[in-house]
């Protein structure tokens, strides 16, 4: 029993460091990525997601007040509300992880274009970005959705790491948590469609 204790503890700690070399590995090889229009495309890139995030279900919201257009509206409530949740989320787990930034943990290694601070783990812009991009593919499931929205969130998470703020592990987290949101805000968001447009009238 101590000998398969052991066995495993080692085979554990072999996996851990092994998962940390990938991800600091792979980090190192995308922030040398060092060219003139990558650094620019990630700068101005990852400086639009808040703006994309909340500017996106706002305009839909405006939009579909001056239009009267319950059902528009009610697209931008749950779109709002999706990346709203996932906010919550992530820095709920940024509170609880307490994860070094990169260039803080490697500072000869990683060459950091910002300096933002709190946790690394998960990616805020990321998870954002694939939050707002998977709740816009299920309201609206054309190509020329999904298409932009999947390029522009992916391309959210390479720029997060090219500017040397985030690990992979990060990013991969911040895309799962911010499409998991969104699709199980589906079921929450018809709830509150329901209350919003259609309560019910008390019963006397």
């Amino acid at each position: 029993m101590r000998k398969t204790a052991i066995i495993l503890l080692v085979i554990l700690t072999a996996a851990k460091v092994s998962a940390q070399n990938w991800d600091i590995n792979t980090l190192s090889k995308i922030n040398d990525l060092n060219g003139t229009f990558v650094k620019n495309y990630s700068k101005v890139l990852s400086g639009t997601t808040p703006y994309v995030a909340a500017g996106i279900p706002v305009g839909i919201a405006v939009y579909a007040g001056f239009h009267k257009d319950e059902k528009l509206f009610a697209d931008a409530l749950y779109i709002g509300s999706s990346v709203g949740e996932t906010m919550a989320t992530v820095y709920a787990m940024k509170y609880l992880s307490g994860r070094e930034r990169p260039f803080d943990r490697y500072p000869g290694k990683i060459n950091a274009q910002s300096y933002p601070c709190g946790s690394s783990f998960p990616s805020t812009h990321t998870a954002a970005a694939f939050s707002l991009a998977t709740s816009l593919s299920i309201r609206y499931p054309e190509w020329y959705v999904i298409a932009p929205s999947a390029i522009w969130a992916c391309s959210i998470g390479f720029s997060r790491m090219n500017k040397g703020v985030h690990y992979p592990s990060d990013v991969i987290a911040g895309a799962l948590i911010g499409s998991g949101c969104a699709i199980i805000n589906q079921y929450v968001n018809r709830w509150l469609t329901e209350l919003i447009f259609h309560p019910h009238p008390p019963v006397h």
